[in-house]
C-alpha cells in the first residue's frame, strides 16, 4: 500500500496539484521508468523513505510516459532523484543511489529552510556525479581515437545491459536484431567529452552510432537506414 504522501503522477496537471499543494514542502521526484533495472531499487528506496518522513512528499514518474516533465527538469537519464522545496531545486541525484539519496531526505527533513541550489525555472545544475575530464587533455584526440576504437562504436547514456535513457536501449537492441558487434562508450561517465561530441558531430542529442570512424546518426537515422538499406551497404564499406 502506497502511503499518504507517496503518489504516481498521471499527468503533468496531476504533478502541479500535487506540488502546489503546500510550496514549503520538500518534495522528492523519483524518474524511473519499467525496462530499467536500476530503477526498481530506486523505487523501493523512496516508497522507504516515505513511510519513515511522512512530511516529505514523495512522487513517482515514468519518464517516458511523462516526457513534457520530464523535459522541464533536463531529465536525461533514469533512475534521475529530484529534490525540490515547492519551485526551488534542493538537489539533483543521477543514478541509483541508494545512500545519496536517503541522505539527501535526511539533510532536507532536518531542516525548515533548506539553502537552494537554483530554481526550476533556470537550467538545472549539472549532476555532481559527472567526472569532467582533465583540461590539459586532447579532446580531438580523444575524441577521434574513441571514435576509431572498433569498426562500429557506440556512444550511448549507461551500457547495452543497464541502458539509461530508452534511445539507448532501443538502438542496443535496434543493433543486436542486426547482429552487429560493437563497443560502446557512456557518456554520462565523461561531461567534457559528451559536450565534445555533440560539436564534432553537429549532433545535440546521444545516441550517436558510428562507423569506420564517421559520425553515421542517432536513433531515428539509423532505423531509417536498416529499413532501407543503407545501413549494410555502410556496415559493408
Amino acid at each position: 500500500m502506497l502511503s499518504h504522501n507517496h503518489h504516481e503522477v498521471s499527468s503533468p496537471s496531476h504533478f502541479q496539484q500535487l506540488l502546489s499543494a503546500d510550496l514549503d514542502r520538500v518534495s522528492v521526484l523519483n524518474f524511473w521508468a519499467d525496462w530499467a533495472e536500476p530503477c526498481k531499487q530506486m523505487n523501493a528506496v523512496t516508497l522507504e523513505l516515505a513511510k519513515k518522513y511522512p512530511s516529505i512528499l514523495f512522487l513517482q514518474i515514468e519518464a517516458e510516459a511523462q516526457s513534457d516533465i520530464s523535459e522541464s527538469f533536463d531529465i536525461e537519464s533514469v533512475p534521475s532523484i529530484i529534490l525540490l522545496q515547492g519551485h526551488t531545486l534542493l538537489q539533483r541525484i543521477s543514478g541509483a543511489d541508494a545512500p545519496a539519496i536517503t541522505a539527501a531526505v535526511a539533510k532536507f527533513a532536518s531542516v525548515s529552510s533548506a539553502n537552494p541550489q537554483s530554481k526550476t525555472d533556470l537550467p538545472p545544475a549539472t549532476a555532481s556525479n559527472r567526472t569532467v575530464s582533465n583540461p590539459s587533455e586532447d579532446l580531438e584526440s580523444r575524441m577521434t581515437g574513441l571514435m576509431n576504437q572498433s569498426k562500429v562504436v557506440l556512444f550511448m547514456k549507461g551500457s547495452p545491459d543497464a541502458p539509461r535513457c530508452g534511445f539507448s536501449r532501443r538502438i542496443c537492441g535496434l543493433l543486436q536484431d542486426q547482429k552487429v558487434k560493437f563497443t560502446h562508450f557512456d557518456i554520462l561517465s565523461d561531461e567534457s567529452l559528451r559536450q565534445g561530441l555533440k560539436k564534432r558531430n553537429d549532433w545535440p542529442t546521444f545516441p550517436q552510432l558510428i562507423i569506420n570512424g564517421e559520425f553515421v546518426g542517432g536513433l531515428d537515422i539509423v532505423q531509417e537506414m536498416v529499413e532501407n538499406g543503407e545501413f549494410a551497404e555502410a556496415l559493408a564499406a
